[in-house]
């Protein structure tokens, strides 16, 4: 095709140059809007075709659960206790018989069964499983929870 018989020699010497009347082919009007605008409406059908996971949740998470941040095992009791005597956080009386942990106000939520006790402790915790408070009862402790 020779040059001289192109369209755009043609529109070469008007005002727009084919794109209608000022700034139609200038913003983001023209494209729908700019970034992810109208991807729940007008550019609904892009959405589904090419990214449809971009909207919605997935999974299940249960309001009413109670979120455990922290807390410890009954077989790291005892190594916990001798770790906070030697950093002298708890008093160590050797005239007392039983020995005393207040886990709430070391920080701790929960106290859970895995491994096993040897000595007697008055452990004062919010929150405990049935395996550790029978453990710790079973090796002449108490648990008091609140």
């Amino acid at each position: 095709m020779p040059t001289r018989l192109r369209k755009i020699r043609r529109q070469r010497a008007t005002r727009y140059m084919g794109w209608g009347q000022v700034g139609q082919h200038r913003a983001s009007g023209r494209r729908g809007g700019k970034g992810h605008t109208g991807f729940l409406k007008h550019k609904w059908t892009w959405t589904v075709k090419y990214d449809p996971s971009m909207f919605g949740k997935t999974g299940f998470r249960n309001p009413t659960s109670f979120i455990v941040k922290k807390w410890i095992n009954v077989g790291n009791i005892d190594q916990f206790y001798l770790n906070m005597i030697k950093n002298n956080k708890i008093n160590n009386d050797k005239k007392k018989v039983d020995n005393v942990i207040n886990l709430n106000e070391l920080g701790f939520d929960k106290l859970l069964g895995k491994g096993s006790i040897t000595k007697k402790y008055k452990i004062i915790i919010a929150k405990t499983t049935n395996l550790a408070k029978k453990k710790i009862e079973e090796a002449g402790g108490e648990v008091i929870t609140g």
